[in-house]
């Protein structure tokens, strides 16, 4: 008999593991994901992607939606009724309470290598931090905070070039894969307790964050690739910079300056280093070529980019 297994999460990540599940030996009888919100100008309700992947698929998986799930005695139950062997996390985007962790074994998919980056942004602080490797570590869920003890690891080489949604993509197919491995060796690992001397934090990413300078170009576009697809980075004039192509950071310059203007580029000198930038997009404007922005700004080799 396949065992029952309750999944929860809710963007395009969790979803790549819930189709691996759906097409696995594996009973998928539930899923938790996060409420419908409101997105956009125009404060539409937008299914979480997981719930709309189930919609265009017509997957008639039981979907359950609690607006939170502490202290909330009748999800406790709605779990306790699907009579699950396990629950299988992955950037749900809550905490599960003693109550859920005590019904049967809970596995978390973390996009890092624990015990580094437990928290909300594991994929992009591993970018940020120019790591060589990063990867997916399965996990038991316990009360405390990605703090559980390892079941697996696998690993992913980060390219220079790699950005975030192509790094979200790769972990993505890992932790499906992964997920698989877990539940069929379960009954043969022996979980592996994390070093707790070894343990480092990320934070939930604020729009704020993708504000930068051209202080250093090293710098600048490590924020590039942990940031272009979401908030983006800009100056703090609010011009924002895309197609970024990192060129060296040996070279001293006054920062922001127009060192060459090429066919579908410009070069810019950072106080240390320089970089390239094929596009930019001034607040409430498309964005365009970086060398059409520049002639409408009427700027040339020599001037400043602000």
């Amino acid at each position: 008999m396949s065992k029952r297994i309750l999944f929860m999460g809710t963007p395009d990540y969790a979803t790549r593991i819930f189709k691996e599940l759906n097409k696995s030996s594996y009973d998928v009888i539930g899923l938790f994901t996060q409420p419908d919100k409101p997105v956009g100008r125009k404060q539409i309700l937008t299914a979480p992607h997981i719930k709309q992947f189930c919609i265009d698929e017509n997957i008639a998986t039981p979907i359950f939606q609690p607006e939170k799930l502490r202290g909330n005695t009748q999800a406790v139950e709605e779990i306790k009724n699907l009579k699950p062997d396990f629950i299988i996390v992955a950037a749900y985007g809550q905490i599960l309470p003693k109550e859920i962790l005590d019904i049967a074994p809970c596995i978390n998919l973390h996009a890092s290598l624990l015990p580094k980056y437990r928290g909300a942004s594991p994929i992009q602080e591993s970018l940020l931090n120019d790591d060589y490797f990063t990867g997916v570590t399965s996990m038991f869920m316990e009360e405390g905070l990605d703090s559980g003890d390892i079941l697996g690891l696998q690993y992913l080489k980060i390219t220079p070039n790699m950005e975030v949604d192509v790094a979200f993509d790769k972990l993505s197919d890992i932790a499906a894969t992964l997920t698989i491995t877990t539940l069929d060796n379960f009954n043969n690992i022996k979980p592996l307790k994390q070093n707790e001397a070894e343990v480092s934090f990320c934070k939930k990413i604020k729009k704020e964050d993708g504000l930068v300078d051209f202080s250093s170009a090293k710098k600048l576009f490590l924020k590039y690739k942990a940031y272009s697809y979401w908030p983006g980075i800009f100056l703090a004039s609010s011009l924002k910079l895309k197609d970024v192509e990192f060129i060296e950071n040996e070279s001293e310059n006054n920062e922001g300056t127009i060192l060459a203007i090429e066919n579908d580029c410009v070069l810019i000198g950072c106080k240390k280093g320089s970089l390239k930038i094929k596009t930019i997009q001034a607040p409430s404007k498309k964005a365009i070529s970086s060398v059409d922005y520049l002639r409408g700004q009427r700027l040339e080799k020599g001037d400043t980019l602000k």
